[in-house]
């Protein structure tokens, strides 16, 4: 069965933590983090909706100036969010360059900041030489975004300063079987995409035309293979105090992938602790609690660099024993 989210790290373990995620059937991609992103194609970044920046640190913020430029001549707005200081930080980004001929150009930028209490979003767009604008603020609850198809859940962390850790999850995930369309005499086409919808709606009375043909959603139940949707998570630069956590456990409970630092060995817990980094037990302790099917160790310090093999293992030992 086709999974509808593609990810993968952007970068190795001893660089810059970046996980790009690719929407199979919206043609549309998303990010966690803006570190070095070289290595990605123009066609890539171009499918990019949403930035997910945990903090802006240098190696988690410093390829924005790229997106954003590879960005510029186009309609879909880009949406980041980020903690506390992420709007901030963008206008700086955006102040530190002469926009007086980009009247044309059509980009916008729909920044959200998130704090534990509130969600505030503005704007900025190249029609108004990126000057801010304020838009929205809100309650803070958790989910920063809702598709039809997915939704994104954010948690509030430490790492010394604010940081955030991101949930991206389908509800459920729906494929469909084409050896019962056939059965069927009905064809692959677009109404697939109205049926699987009103069937995720519940809305099973819902009439679909297929070749002139018309279909209530109930009768066409058969076809469709539905089973629980994907969960990716990302966790980076948090601090390895209990509360810190709990708080990941509770987000990333159930992901079939967990992307998470594993910057220190535990033998160096004490240098973890100063550093507000968490070590690879602890990362692969959380998997292990939160019931984690695959965890994808990041953000390896360099320190490691000799044999990054002793922090992987304790990273794998610790989730699955």
């Amino acid at each position: 069965m086709k999974p509808t989210f593609h990810h993968r790290p952007v970068n190795g373990v001893f660089e810059d933590p970046t996980v790009y995620v690719r929407l199979f059937r919206q043609r549309k991609a998303m990010m966690f983090d803006a570190g070095e992103v070289w290595s990605l194609s123009s066609r890539e970044i171009n499918r990019l909706t949403d930035l997910f920046i945990t903090h802006t640190h240098i190696d988690h913020f410093i390829g924005f100036d790229r997106v954003l430029r590879i960005l510029l001549r186009r309609n879909t707005p880009l949406r980041v969010f980020g903690p506390e200081g992420i709007i901030e930080a963008v206008e700086g980004k955006l102040k530190g360059y002469t926009w007086n001929l980009i009247e044309e150009y059509p980009l916008v930028l729909e920044v959200t900041e998130i704090t534990p209490s509130m969600s505030r979003t503005v704007e900025f767009s190249a029609p108004r030489s990126f000057r801010m604008e304020e838009k929205t603020s809100n309650a803070f609850e958790g989910v920063i975004i809702r598709d039809e198809d997915f939704f994104v859940r954010a948690v509030c962390l430490d790492h010394g300063i604010p940081v955030l850790a991101y949930s991206l999850e389908e509800e459920i995930h729906i494929n469909i079987d084409k050896s019962r369309l056939q059965q069927l005499a009905l064809p692959v086409g677009a109404w697939l995409s109205e049926f699987k919808k009103a069937l995720k709606q519940g809305v099973l009375d819902y009439k679909v035309t297929v070749q002139g043909r018309e279909f209530a959603v109930r009768d066409l139940r058969d076809i469709a293979i539905i089973t629980e949707g994907q969960k990716i998570s990302y966790v980076v630069d948090v601090s390895p105090h209990e509360e810190n956590i709990q708080r990941i456990v509770d987000l990333v409970r159930g992901s079939h992938t967990l992307y998470i630092e594993t910057y220190f060995l535990d033998e160096d817990r004490q240098r973890a602790l100063e550093r507000n980094h968490l070590t690879a037990r602890i990362a692969g302790d959380i998997a292990r609690e939160a019931g984690v099917k695959e965890l994808i160790p990041l953000h390896i310090s360099p320190k490691y660099r000799n044999f990054p093999e002793r922090v992987l293992k304790e990273a794998q030992e610790a989730f699955r024993h």
